[in-house]
């Protein structure tokens, strides 16, 4: 933060037709704007720095570890492993390490609620479903370790892959669940895990990226999916394609922040095999995805001075501190692939190993960051923040577990940048020899493997309001996790001695 004075917080302008939606908007930036310091301060006047408030957030992830979740948590009993989930990976993002015992209890509890046909249920005696795969698996990468009672070699990961192609369309989509309905969410989910257990095939992901490129719409941003059976043939001879990928597909809604992050998120995940793999026919181009137009609606999600900087899920709506990873976590990836030249990796340069970090008191004038970082933070720290602890939506707004995360991992995404590492790539690449991946599907392995654990924190880039006590620590921006949790589950899996990331060499 500069030495200028505090910021002028102007009103957004109304047309004189009052409506609920503008009402809104009006008593949260009424709202907003007591919140900053400066609202209670001469204009002339700088004001105070931004304290996160960590021991509280500490207090509150443990009262709900410990004592248990109040009862309005009730309402998501379909969502125990996202409770745990949230809750750890909260601990993860503010680095606290959990102790032995309550490792212990999480991941009995998951392993409780993994179906009996694959993947893992939202509560016991329920439907397997990809959500709470996901965070179950994410879960058990924060307490699970390899070896008896360590959970991770107790995953039926068989069973998991069967149940992720009973769940495939046609088209190339997911089903979130059995007769459930297709969205991007779990097709995330799917990608997340099988990129982290080491379940990936061309088999299992043929036709995805043609189907999530369907779901991106006018306005740039991702919408949930799109019309189902549009570009399905009726007459197709054997060892044709069932779908026409050139057939255009409308998609589904409008563009949400949750999707966007979503649908991006699986579009990278799937690099590897979008590069190296034909699609439906190899007289097709391949899928693509207009990024520019997604980071342009990204951009205009940010709020106003007024609105502290906090993103918003959709246009016109009202800020939420959720967005904070969701979109400006998608704004991260979309760096991380620009820097690499849209699809490929970033190199190192010795202007950035040699840089030091950037606190409040060094914020440089001149940011190439492709968000407000800064008043990301801002939002977080001064609005985001319940006095008895946890994160919220925005005030007058209780603390919950979800948005204690994702205010957290939104958090780290503003202070730190996590981009594809080239060096790191090829380290990871060399894991393999060259007779391992004459195989087509341990090449696709291979290539996910690397390039999933390329994306590293980049160094001189981490900015701090406040200062660095307030840092939290860096998340893998494909993930949702630290990108020690992603690395050590992924090199259990891909049975792989990975080098260390701290003592880069370069392969000849």
């Amino acid at each position: 933060m500069s030495d200028n004075p505090s910021p002028i917080l102007r009103p957004t302008p109304t047309d004189g037709f009052p409506s609920l939606t503008s009402l809104q908007q009006i008593a949260t930036e009424n709202t907003l704007k007591n919140r900053h310091p400066s609202a209670a301060l001469p204009t002339d006047t700088k004001p105070p720095e931004a304290v996160l408030q960590r021991n509280q957030h500490i207090q509150f992830l443990v009262r709900n570890l410990i004592q248990g979740f109040p009862a309005r948590y009730t309402s998501q009993d379909a969502s125990q492993p996202w409770l745990i989930f949230w809750t750890l990976q909260g601990f993860s993002v503010l680095g606290v390490g959990l102790d032995e015992k309550n490792k212990k209890r999480a991941v009995e509890t998951l392993l409780g609620l993994q179906h009996p046909e694959g993947g893992f249920c939202g509560g016991p005696g329920q439907a397997p479903h990809l959500l709470p795969t996901y965070a179950a698996t994410c879960a058990l990468a924060n307490a699970g370790q390899p070896g008896e009672g360590g959970g991770w070699d107790a995953i039926d990961r068989e069973k998991m892959y069967d149940f992720f192609m009973s769940l495939k369309q046609p088209d190339g989509s997911f089903l979130v669940t059995y007769d459930g309905e297709v969205d991007v969410r779990g097709i995330y989910c799917l990608l997340a895990v099988a990129t982290l257990l080491n379940l990936l095939t061309p088999e299992l992901i043929a036709g995805t990226p043609e189907f999530l490129a369907t779901c991106q719409t006018y306005e740039g941003g991702f919408g949930n999916a799109s019309f189902p059976g549009w570009a399905l043939r009726d007459d197709v001879a054997p060892g044709e394609p069932a779908i026409d990928p050139t057939s255009p597909r409308p998609p589904l809604g409008e563009a949400h922040g949750g999707y966007s992050f979503c649908a991006l998120a699986s579009w990278v995940l799937l690099l590897p095999y979008i590069n190296s793999y034909p699609t439906h026919s190899p007289s097709l181009p391949k899928p693509s995805i207009n990024i520019h137009s997604l980071l342009r609606w990204l951009a205009h999600l940010q709020g106003e001075a007024i609105e502290l900087g906090g993103f918003k899920g959709r246009t016109n709506k009202l800020v939420d501190g959720c967005y904070s990873w969701w979109v400006g976590g998608c704004v991260g990836i979309i760096e991380g692939l620009l820097a690499g030249g849209g699809v490929g990796v970033a190199d190192e340069s010795p202007e950035n190993e040699a840089a030091g970090e950037q606190h409040d008191d060094g914020w440089d004038d001149v940011d190439d960051s492709l968000y407000n970082r800064k008043a990301l933070q801002e939002y977080i720290l001064y609005a985001g923040q319940h006095p008895a602890g946890g994160l919220v939506d925005k005030p007058p707004k209780p603390a919950d577990a979800y948005h204690t995360l994702y205010d957290l991992s939104g958090l780290s995404a503003a202070q730190h940048r996590v981009i594809p590492n080239s060096k790191r790539e090829k380290e990871l690449l060399a894991c393999w020899t060259e007779d391992e991946v004459k195989d087509p599907v341990e090449g696709l392995r291979r290539d996910t493997f690397a390039y999933a654990l390329s994306w590293l924190e980049e160094e001189g880039a981490s900015k701090y309001v406040g200062g660095a006590q307030n840092r939290v620590n860096a998340t893998h921006p494909l993930f949702n996790l630290t990108v020690t949790h992603a690395e050590n589950m992924m090199a259990h899996f891909y049975k792989r001695d990975v080098p260390s990331r701290y003592r880069t060499k370069l392969s000849k």
